[in-house]
């Protein structure tokens, strides 16, 4: 992407932040996972005033250069927000794809990030593991599918692909079609529900997660984030019911339970938007138990 191309509030992002990935070291910015406040030196916060989330999005993702990028085809894609899984026009399962016409190699492992957004935490991972993963995205809101395969094709990449799917309805017939290992699933900040009364639309519910365990492979991770509590907590809950199956992996930093980093690497755009506003983000990662086979 050339300079000409960068708008000023992203120049100046890159100015501020120095890494694609934590863009905080080095700098007079520090991110702190212990509460809830975004701390910033006297130095740059006026700075920051002028650097909105979305010019943070593209710094992160700069290295996709797909941002103009768009057919006239699929052109500009406005989306909504919230969707209802539970309408019947989600409740019919997604085909199952010609695994080898969707990858190069179909029995590499494969990742699949349910609730995949705009894709481009999936993309970025795919590009910088090209050789040795797939990597799938299930989203309910299908503009943004038809864009993400868009770039894919656009890239040139072959390990990764994007279905328009309700995962609640279509995981298992998706997943246990697959050749190759199930190794590692991520449900990232989804949308929260806000009202009780629709907490049964939330993704994470028990047949989810018991299709879920039943693809992953002994030893595959399950990575879940959130800047809602409640919908992390709700989350939480339901993967520790499984405590026979599933551990926590608490090798690296925790706080009350909870990741203190993200251990992708990778932001999600609505981890960058939540964390410049200030928001704590929950971070549980789980691993499959390699005796799960002797436990049954």
């Amino acid at each position: 992407m050339g300079s000409s191309s960068l708008a000023t509030p992203l120049s100046l992002a890159k100015s501020v932040f120095s890494s694609p990935f934590i863009f905080t070291r080095g700098y007079k910015i520090t991110r702190h996972y212990s509460n809830s406040s975004f701390r910033a030196s006297t130095s740059v916060c006026d700075d920051l005033k002028e650097v909105r989330s979305t010019d943070l999005v593209d710094l992160e993702y700069a290295e996709l250069n797909i941002k103009h990028k768009i057919s006239e085809e699929v052109g500009h894609v406005r989306i909504r927000q919230h969707v209802n899984p539970l309408s019947s026009s989600f409740s019919k399962p997604a085909p199952v794809p010609a695994w080898e016409e969707v990858y190069k190699d179909p029995s590499l492992p494969l990742m699949v990030d349910i609730g995949s957004g705009s894709g481009r935490f999936l993309l970025l991972l795919a590009k910088k593991n090209a050789e040795s993963g797939n990597y799938l995205g299930l989203e309910i809101r299908q503009k943004l599918v038809k864009r993400a395969n868009f770039w894919v094709n656009e890239m040139g990449l072959s390990n990764a692909h994007f279905i328009f799917a309700n995962a609640m309805v279509s995981f298992d017939q998706l997943i246990s079609s697959y050749p190759g290992p199930l190794e590692f699933v991520s449900i990232l900040c989804p949308d929260p529900h806000f009202k009780k009364k629709h907490h049964k639309r939330r993704v994470v519910q028990k047949p989810l997660v018991d299709s879920i365990l039943q693809n992953l492979k002994p030893g595959g991770k399950i990575f879940v984030q959130s800047d809602v509590l409640d919908v992390a907590q709700d989350m939480r809950d339901q993967f520790d019911e499984e405590a026979k199956v599933l551990e926590h992996v608490d090798t690296v930093d925790t706080e009350e339970g909870w990741l203190s980093e993200n251990p992708m690497g990778i932001r999600t755009e609505r981890e960058i938007h939540a964390e410049l506003e200030g928001a704590k983000i929950y971070r549980r990662l789980y691993q499959k138990k390699i005796l799960m086979d002797s436990l049954q």
